[in-house]
Order: structure tokens, then sequence, then C-alpha cells
């Protein structure tokens, strides 16, 4: 499946760098949202329904679709999509895949996404990453597209969220409200946002009938260099301590 990737601009760049996040309308067609979000349906009906704790209670997923879809695969590793990632992350020569996932908030079903940090829990020892978030469907803002606060990635790592009650990091760092809450967005089919894993960043609940579908990649740089923290997608790989990703799991996008 082709798939065409628009370029980020310089001026998306440079709102990147200074908020912790960005929108690039119309990633890609809304026609080929459409097809995506097809194989979307197929994938996420197969999921369980089961909610294990509060990351379930926020959104159901499908993890790791690009390693059986052709279709998202070829998205994740379009080399837009890489180039785009290293004009973003400024600095970085390269970056690798981490993890690629479908995620569906229902109404009724799920919940507020707390406010949080994307890499406190990563087994990378720098902080260069950031997700490409694409609505497979309209979202309108009633439907829980993602809020940022904005610059809160200029502030290092803020904790973890998700471990226990009343984690999120409003709760944590109450100061946090002092910065710019981005407005709530209205995407389209083939909209996406993208936000550095270092913002914070959360979703309120679905309030329309209809499922909010996202496809969601997240890239890192690929000089970064594997910890050895417990991580259930990097625990039995072999990686090797102080060494690069350098495995099938992590494909590399040049620019």
């Amino acid at each position: 499946m082709e798939i065409p990737v628009r370029e980020a601009t310089a001026a998306e760049a440079g709102f990147f760098a200074a908020h912790g996040w960005v929108r690039l309308s119309r990633l890609i067609d809304p026609a080929t949202a459409a097809a995506l979000r097809e194989r979307a349906l197929e994938h996420l009906s197969e999921r369980s329904r089961e909610h294990r704790g509060p990351v379930d209670a926020a959104f159901g997923q499908s993890r790791d679709v690009a390693a059986t879809d052709e279709a998202f695969a070829a998205l994740a590793l379009h080399p837009q999509m890489g180039r785009n990632a290293v004009r973003l992350l400024h600095g970085v020569r390269a970056v690798r895949v981490q993890v690629t996932n479908l995620l569906v908030k229902e109404a009724g079903e799920h919940g507020a996404t707390e406010f949080h940090q994307d890499f406190p829990w990563m087994p990378m020892d720098r902080s260069a990453m950031l997700t490409v978030w694409l609505a497979l469907a309209d979202v309108p803002a009633g439907m829980g597209a993602l809020r940022f606060y904005a610059g809160s990635h200029r502030h290092g790592l803020l904790g973890r969220s998700f471990t226990r009650p009343d984690d999120d990091q409003l709760t944590q760092h109450p100061w946090l409200k002092e910065l710019e809450l981005s407005p709530p967005l209205d995407l389209e089919a083939g909209d996406a946002t993208v936000h550095h894993a270092l913002t914070v960043h959360g979703a309120p609940a679905n309030r329309h009938d209809r499922p909010r579908l996202s496809f969601t990649v997240t890239y890192f740089d690929a000089d970064a260099l594997y910890t050895g923290l417990p991580y259930a997608q990097t625990d039995g790989l072999g990686l090797q301590v102080n060494r690069p990703f350098e495995h099938e799991r992590f494909p590399c996008l040049q620019p």
C-alpha cells in the first residue's frame, strides 16, 4: 500500500521546539486514512476488553501493529516519517521506531487519559523521542483528542504516572497549571499531532457516540544507548547495556 506523507515545515519544527508539541494537518490524505481505518477496526475487534489498570481504563490498544500489518508498517517506516522525526527532534542524525500502536477510546467504556510524560518508563539513555498521533477518523474536540502543556518538555523528567491512584503529573506537580494548556483540537482524518516524550499530555473522555480511533508511532534517537532498565518491550531481546538498539524490533530510518 503506497502512503503519501507530507513534509513537516520549518515553521512546524519551530513550534514543536518551543512548545513540545505540534499539529501536522493533513499529514496523510483522508482517503488513505479511511483505508487504514478499516484495517484498524479489524485489529481492534480482536483486542482484549479486560481492564487491568489505569491505562486500560483510559483507552484500548493493539500494540506493535506494524509487526503484523504491512500497511501500518509502510507508514511507520516511510522515509518521510523518518525525515519529519529527525527535523522535529533537531540534532539527531537518524531515528529508530520504538513502538507502533492502534488506540481506541470508546464512549462509555473509557475515561480520561491522565496527564503524564511518556519517557520516565523508557530504557534509553537520552530523551530525544517523539510520538506521532494520527487520527484515522475525524476527531472533534469532544471525542478526546490529546492536549499538551506547552513547554513542559523543558522541565526534564517529572516522574512516572499510572502506578497508583492520584499520581498524574498535575497532582504531583501543581505548578504545571501555570503553563499554557493547548486548546481543544478538532482533527480531521489524516491530521496528526506530534509530542515530545517529555511533554506532559493527556486527553478527556470521549463524549461522542462513536469511538476515537488513532494510529501512533514513536521514534527515538538512533544513537541512544540501552540502559538495561527493566521494560517489557526490551526484556529478553539480548540488548547490550551501553550499546545502541541494534535489533530488528527497532528499525532505523535515515534522513
